[in-house]
């Protein structure tokens, strides 16, 4: 099984995931680079799109059934690795979408199956909650930008900063098995990013019984598909760590399973 999607060196198109090319259900995936003027256009469909700004800054147009939208030169970050939060647009199903950038910019666009019940709406820097997860070289920095507490049909996105020579996603933990409130079903994607870009991190992607055991050396603008299994991150030393997390199920509740075996690094 192919858990690994490549990133394309040049031209606009970054990377792809599809529920078809991954082979299931939900999450969907792209990540694009717009030069100055550069505009991107695209229809929702049945999905609900977040846009996620990753650096620069860009406008974005929505109109469709709820009406246009527009929102004008949003973005702050020259890199995601800086410590702030980025800006996102959560558009329903159903809309028509324009992305203009006004300075080399790039932008993921993160997708499931939606009815289009929920408006479009600008996500602010100001409204993500960040917090620090582990500790000593288990230490991350995670920023909410699309939580279970924030409105939207299926999607869960978050950013994680890891720095060089810690883990992450760590210990194991998996979320598979509809056992809410012990774990939730949802599938997910790693979108991979490296400062300095020329470095690779390694992740793992294993079940219980060994069906999938995968060991992947990830580099810059790659993204790691987790259908299911636990799914740990090790980044070596001198490179730091960057990945956007997208996550849908049939239940918008993240709910996750230690690996019995590694859970003790939690009581250290």
């Amino acid at each position: 099984m192919n858990l690994l999607a490549k990133a394309n060196k040049n031209g606009r198109e970054i990377v792809s995931v599809t529920p078809q090319s991954a082979g299931w259900t939900y999450v969907g995936f792209a990540a694009h680079r717009l030069a100055k003027g550069e505009s991107l256009s695209f229809d929702t469909g049945s999905r609900e799109t977040c846009i996620v700004v990753l650096r620069g800054v860009v406008s974005v147009s929505a109109g469709g059934a709820l009406g246009q939208n527009a929102w004008r030169e949003i973005g702050e970050r020259n890199s995601v690795f800086e410590q702030r939060s980025p800006y996102a647009v959560y558009v329903p199903s159903g809309e028509s979408v324009s992305i203009s950038a006004h300075g080399e910019a790039e932008v993921s666009l993160c997708s499931a199956p939606a009815s289009g019940k929920l408006p479009a709406r600008l996500i602010e820097p100001a409204s993500m909650k960040r917090s620090t997860r582990g500790k000593d070289a288990n230490t991350r920095y995670v920023c909410d930008i699309l939580p279970q507490t924030e409105a939207a049909e299926y999607l869960l996105i978050t950013e994680v900063l890891t720095p060089g020579g810690h883990s992450s996603s760590y210990p194991p933990h998996k979320h598979d098995a509809d056992n809410i409130p012990l774990e939730s079903s949802l599938e997910e994607t790693y979108y991979h990013r490296l400062n300095p870009s020329q470095g690779f991190a390694f992740q793992r992607v294993y079940t219980d019984d060994r069906s999938i055991d995968e060991s992947m050396a990830v580099e810059d603008h790659d993204v790691v598909m987790v259908p299911k299994g636990y799914h740990p991150v090790v980044v070596p030393y001198g490179y730091d760590s960057y990945y956007l997390n997208v996550m849908a199920g049939p239940k918008r509740e993240w709910c996750f399973h230690n690996d019995p075996a590694h859970e003790w690094i939690l009581k250290k």
